[in-house]
């Protein structure tokens, strides 16, 4: 995994939970005190955070830290549902080319 990988995953789950919990940005920067800028350029993976930043955080948001780095772990059930569907839906596609391709 790539470190901006990586960052992208830090970034999309403090924002899945920032707003799960109902926060602005500016809240959650100011609970976890750090500027606005600097929350939002880690949710846009402009920035890294130290790991006291990130128990900070993971302390606000009310998980523990190593849920932030994991890519699926905070996806509700219906995203997971919908992702799930659209996996099939590219199989079966990819599979009928293939089909196709071999019959000629």
């Amino acid at each position: 995994m790539e470190e901006q990988e990586l960052r992208g995953i830090l970034g999309n789950n403090i924002k899945r939970c920032r707003l799960k919990i109902n926060l602005s940005q500016m809240s959650l920067a100011e609970k976890v005190d750090i500027s606005t800028n600097f929350l939002s350029d880690i949710e846009r993976c402009k920035a890294w955070i130290s790991p006291k930043t990130l128990v900070k955080l993971a302390a606000v948001l009310n998980i523990e830290p190593y849920e932030l780095f994991k890519a699926d772990a905070l996806l509700s059930d219906t995203d997971k549902s919908i992702l799930q569907h659209y996996a099939d839906e590219n199989i079966k596609a990819v599979l009928s080319v293939m089909n196709q391709i071999r019959e000629n």
